[in-house]
């Protein structure tokens, strides 16, 4: 009698391979994480469109991708912080790690960031399965009741400031940004026009919005100031508990469309412990948990309701990727713990260059790559969100309000319907 043929459940060969698709995706997410103003959607869209001609297994050219989503996550904090140019993801927390960076303390703003990303990775996995089954029952309610949740957000967000000005300012630059957002993300539908087919007009917004007033603001100015310790001063559990409700904020984003990252940390704001700097180190905690813990969780939406809620796995989903949670999972893990030591080894190496750089022309050279994008991504129309969105994002500043009033943009549109 011949006994039956047993798979091994190891395969050294299809491991191996494994690796080095996700590998692939690692460097391609390092590249668009450091470009400045570059969504993980605009790139993963494009991976997307490429995908059908890369050779092998499409669950290995899922991982890939997945891979590079999740790489992204981690590094697109460094050109938040160092230049002040955030991605639609990074945007609620640019500001506030850019002014760490401005004090100095720029090295621990990376290690904040790469702590709460990986600490979204280690609370989201065994969670994920619990609150996928919570979600879908509460997806309803949830969804019926977040016009309202985020008017009180936004509202607290304006009232919390310090003065009479101060608040004018952040009702003028939410009520702005939510009508710039409602003209060009909800009214306008008309094709673009664009040479890439990529992502739309949130790079445009976002890069005018939250990067050249920073940028406008630079030129002539005497850059970054030579960074100090890496040691993080946040105590654990304040790193803990924001990173903990950024996870929390993440398993939202996941769940429910129209919802971003950034308008989810956002949400939690008022929630995270300041630790005495009035929250930005406890903020960029949070938004990075948010950032990352999304692509996991999106993962198991997609595996559940069949719905894909975040570009990457639009890109997936496009290229017919199989959903082999174990491979896609592992990718996950992998992309995330070599993230974490790119944020520390790059990001203070970015860092350097940034300081020994004439700010001034940097600053112009940036501006430039924006309008480049901008167009890239969506055409003439995209040059003209980005000098509407440009002017918007001025208000705060010359009215000495927090910049997290912008989010209106996406917020906004989502409160009216």
């Amino acid at each position: 009698m011949v006994a039956p043929a047993v798979l091994p459940a190891f395969d050294p060969g299809f491991s191996i391979s494994a690796l080095g698709f996700v590998a692939g995706g690692v460097v391609l997410g390092t590249l668009s994480g450091l470009t400045p103003g570059l969504h993980a959607n605009n790139f993963a869209l494009l991976m997307a469109a490429v995908a059908p001609s890369i050779p092998g297994p499409p669950a290995l050219v899922g991982a890939a991708m997945l891979g590079a989503g999740v790489t992204h996550t981690f590094l697109d904090v460094v050109p938040a912080l160092a230049l002040g140019v955030p991605d639609a993801a990074m945007a609620a927390a640019a500001l506030p790690g850019h002014r760490l960076v401005l004090e100095g303390s720029g090295r621990e703003a990376l290690r904040l960031s790469a702590l709460g990303s990986v600490l979204a990775v280690l609370f989201a996995v065994p969670l994920a399965i619990p609150m996928t089954r919570a979600m879908i029952r509460a997806y309803e309610h949830i969804d019926a009741n977040l016009p309202l949740v985020l008017g009180a957000v936004a509202l607290l967000l304006i009232l919390t400031e310090r003065g009479l000005r101060e608040r004018i300012g952040g009702g003028l630059a939410f009520g702005a940004s939510a009508l710039l957002g409602y003209a060009l993300l909800r009214a306008y539908d008309a094709p673009l026009g664009a040479p890439l087919d990529a992502g739309g007009l949130l790079m445009p917004l976002f890069g005018g919005l939250f990067g050249a007033p920073v940028l406008l603001d630079a030129i002539g100015g005497e850059g970054i100031p030579p960074q100090g310790t890496s040691e993080v001063s946040s105590p654990r559990r304040s790193v803990g508990v924001a990173a903990f409700l950024g996870t929390g904020a993440g398993a939202i984003v996941g769940y429910i469309p129209g919802v971003s990252s950034a308008i989810a940390a956002t949400a939690v704001l008022p929630a995270i412990p300041d630790g005495g700097d009035d929250g930005a180190r406890g903020f960029l905690v949070a938004t990075s948990a948010v950032n990352t813990s999304n692509s996991i969780f999106a993962l198991f939406a997609l595996v559940a309701l069949g719905s894909p809620r975040t570009g990457v796995l639009v890109a997936l989903e496009q290229a017919e990727v199989p959903l082999n949670l174990p491979v896609l999972l592992s990718a996950v893990a992998i992309a995330a713990g070599i993230g974490f030591l790119l944020v520390v080894s790059v990001g203070d190496r970015y860092l350097d260059v940034v300081g020994k750089t004439d700010y001034t022309l940097l600053s112009i050279a940036i501006l430039a790559l924006l309008v480049g994008l901008s167009y890239a991504f969506a055409g003439p129309l995209g040059i003209g969100a980005f000098a509407a969105a440009t002017v918007v994002g001025l208000i705060p500043p010359n009215f000495g309000s927090r910049r997290v009033h912008l989010m209106g943009v996406l917020i906004g549109p989502l409160i009216v319907g």
